[in-house]
């Protein structure tokens, strides 16, 4: 299991931070015919991401191209369980990407508009946000 995660990080542990606004970079489709196209804000983890992919692969019979747009660079920190309040930040736990609505999330080329629509629509299943599937004009 590949996950994502970045090769090394200028600060460990990051703040939470606000998730407003929509997305002014990262919102048209720039390297296949078909999108996923995200509808509202969120963290999206590198394990979500991985299990998409792994439909949309899965799917496809590995035909096609698959382009994941987003990269997990936020790291998440959580404490341990049953440990007491206080003593400093929990460990970090995983690495989160943050989506604002219109990131497009993923995108695919070289295979039919059903396939691809298909394969979206299981990968959007695995993700904890609202999305939709659109067409490069």
């Amino acid at each position: 299991m590949a996950l994502l995660v970045p090769k090394r990080v200028k600060y460990r542990k990051a703040f939470r931070g606000k998730r407003g606004g929509v997305a002014t970079r990262n919102n048209t489709i720039v390297f296949g015919n078909f999108g996923l196209k995200s509808e509202a804000a969120g963290w999206v983890s590198s394990r979500q991401l991985e299990a998409s992919r792994r439909a949309m692969t899965r799917y496809t019979q590995r035909g096609g191209r698959i382009w994941i747009r987003v990269f997990p660079d936020k790291p998440v920190t959580k404490h341990p369980a049953e440990s007491r309040m206080g003593s400093g930040k929990g460990d970090v736990e995983g690495y989160v990407a943050v989506i604002r609505p219109g990131t497009i999330l993923f995108e695919m080329g070289a295979v039919s508009e059903e396939i691809a629509k298909e394969a979206m629509r299981l990968a959007a299943h695995k993700l904890p946000l609202k999305t939709r599937f659109i067409i490069k004009e």
